[in-house]
């Protein structure tokens, strides 16, 4: 089962699916879990697939050992001559973001440690939010130390964000947020608060994000579906 920690010094990618009808979802999640199946590849570690909830797509989670494997992937014959040309079929949009963990907490009850997995039945929130370069370091603690209150929300278990590295079908600097829930309803519950009953943190904190970002986050929210790591 993968797990997310600031002390991996490995290479977080997530691949972002968009699609315009549940039937073409369904053939992305079909050929996600056949890459994920055969992964051979050197350096890397695992995948973890997420079939999209309030809107079309998939989303993949994936780790590798460093930029330079991956490179290789993407340098490859069946990454460009049937890979690309597969997904580009059944997609609306495809970003392969490239990023760091740059920040992780998560509910007592973990016990210290956020895993990844369709055994784990966690409502998940993946949120990419344009910044420019010299303001990503404020949005990612913005986004991060600065929403301890998310802790006092019932239902939350576990908040992740990522610094973007680079990017396919994305320009300019961004940061991902990657939170686990323990169902729609309590992250619907968080998400539609009433602004006059949101903890002072988390009105400055969420002021402090308007402030740098440069777009509307694209946001959508998954159920993971399927999971494999190197050596299973």
């Amino acid at each position: 089962m993968p797990k997310i920690s600031t002390q991996d010094n490995h290479l977080t990618v997530l691949n972002l699916f968009t699609t315009d009808v549940p039937e073409n979802q369904d053939r992305l999640i079909e050929e996600m879990t056949k890459i994920v199946n055969a992964a051979t590849y050197e350096g890397w570690m695992s995948s973890t697939v997420h079939a999209g909830v309030d809107k079309p797509g998939t989303a993949n989670f994936i780790q590798w050992r460093s930029g330079e494997d991956l490179e290789k992937r993407y340098a490859g014959d069946e990454f460009n001559h049937r890979t690309l040309p597969v997904f580009g079929e059944i997609t609306t949009s495809i970003k392969l973001l490239q990023n760091e963990v740059a920040f992780t907490q998560e509910h007592p009850s973990l016990g210290g440690t956020i895993e990844i997995s369709p055994k784990r039945d966690d409502y998940t929130c993946i949120a990419v939010f344009p910044v420019a370069k010299e303001n990503q370091e404020e949005l990612i603690d913005a986004l991060g130390p600065a929403q301890e209150y998310f802790l006092q929300s019932p239902g939350f278990r576990s908040h992740v964000v990522l610094r973007g590295l680079a990017a396919r079908g994305l320009e300019g600097s961004f940061a991902v947020s990657y939170s686990q829930w323990e169902s729609k309803e309590a992250f619907e519950a968080h998400r539609d608060i009433p602004q006059d009953q949101k903890p002072e943190a988390r009105v400055k904190a969420e002021g402090r994000i308007r402030a740098v970002v440069t777009g509307i986050p694209d946001i959508n929210t998954y159920r993971v579906v399927h999971t494999r790591s190197a050596g299973e």
